[in-house]
């Protein structure tokens, strides 16, 4: 398969051409940056030096189209609601790593991005991108929106126990850690290394924007209305997420039942790992040791003191929080392995 890159200059957009380039099944034709036309990718991706002689191209939209089966598109929100009608008119599939074809809801775009979603008719037609809840709809997709990365480790580690109906719908509290290169690499203030260097800051501490997609995609699994509180923190690491979430059950639960529920719901998942160990230093999920891996690493603990689950989920933000799950939804849509180029494990220590 031909394919191209919109927004190649990003971080997601790098780790994107690091897979792609060594994927059997394809052959990247386009990789676009407004920015960077004409420099060679491994000056803006230098881990791909040696490894690719690939130039950052303008975007012309009818290049892209006569070479290219399937287009990423990797660009600010806001953005790709309007490229994306023209790629889909041309015939051309599209994997979106934004946020603008996630809701199925146009009201909610004004809501919680504060902008009118340009073309609402698409929003119906676009499959959310989260392979664990949607394999069958990325199968036959035209537009596939990729999950945003908080959202994937909260939607994963609550999936189970909401389809099961075991914990309080309404009672979800969900506390994220995130590391620097979520924000992009495009410098900020708050970005700046003597800024977040040595802290733990929250931001954004309520109606995060991540916050519609996880109920979305959850309350698609259970009657019962829900609700969740959601803060994130920037940490000083430059990779990861760590979400730490605090449901209540509605009824006694073991350790063992709680095993059962997960481990029926993903036993047969490629990217799904229970960490819940007795021994060793990584007894719980840590997201240092999913760095650079499409994994997400889902534990729990039943605290009985305070009728409280505890979940744990851990991921690679810019992985299976994005290029690696696209990658894992192109390879559905591929009908091969969905491993297929996204395998590998991380190296360690890191």
């Amino acid at each position: 398969m031909r394919v191209s890159i919109i927004g190649g200059s990003g971080y997601a957009g790098g780790e994107l051409i690091r897979y792609l380039l060594f994927h059997p099944e394809v052959e990247i034709t386009n990789v676009v940056s407004r920015s960077n036309v004409d420099e060679y990718v491994f000056r803006i991706h230098p881990n791909l030096r040696g490894y690719t002689e690939l130039k950052f191209s303008p975007l012309n939209l009818s290049a892209i189209t006569s070479t290219s089966d399937l287009v990423f598109t990797a660009i600010p929100h806001g953005t790709s609601a309007e490229l994306v009608p023209k790629l889909l008119e041309t015939g051309i599939k599209v994997i979106d790593l934004g946020a603008d074809y996630r809701l199925k809801d146009p009201a909610l775009y004004p809501q919680w991005y504060g902008w009118k979603h340009p073309h609402p008719e698409l929003l119906k037609e676009a499959v959310y991108g989260l392979p664990e809840l949607h394999r069958e709809e990325i199968k036959a997709a035209k537009l596939v929106a990729c999950p945003g990365c908080m959202a994937t480790a909260t939607i994963l580690a609550l999936a189970p126990p909401m389809k099961e109906q075991i914990i309080e719908p309404e009672r979800i509290i969900v506390d994220a850690k995130i590391g620097s290169s979520g924000a992009g690499n495009a410098p900020t203030k708050a970005s700046h290394h003597p800024e977040r260097a040595n802290g733990v800051r929250p931001y954004k501490t309520v109606g995060h924007r991540h916050i519609p997609e996880m109920e979305q995609e959850l309350a698609s699994l259970t009657d019962a209305k829900l609700r969740i509180s959601f803060t994130p923190h920037a940490v000083p690491i430059v990779r990861g997420i760590l979400a730490t979430i605090h449901t209540f059950p509605n009824r006694n639960l073991t350790l063992p039942e709680v095993w059962k529920i997960y481990r029926s719901m993903y036993g047969q998942e490629p990217f799904i790992r229970l960490v819940k160990d007795r021994k060793g230093l990584h007894q719980l999920p840590d997201p240092k040791v999913t760095i650079g891996t499409n994994f997400c690493d889902i534990g729990f603990e039943i605290d009985s003191h305070a009728d409280r689950m505890v979940i744990l989920s851990a991921i690679d933000n810019l992985v299976k929080g994005a290029s690696g799950q696209a990658v894992q939804c192109l390879n559905i849509m591929l009908g091969i392995d969905e491993k297929t180029g996204i395998s590998a494990p991380t190296i360690y220590p890191v």
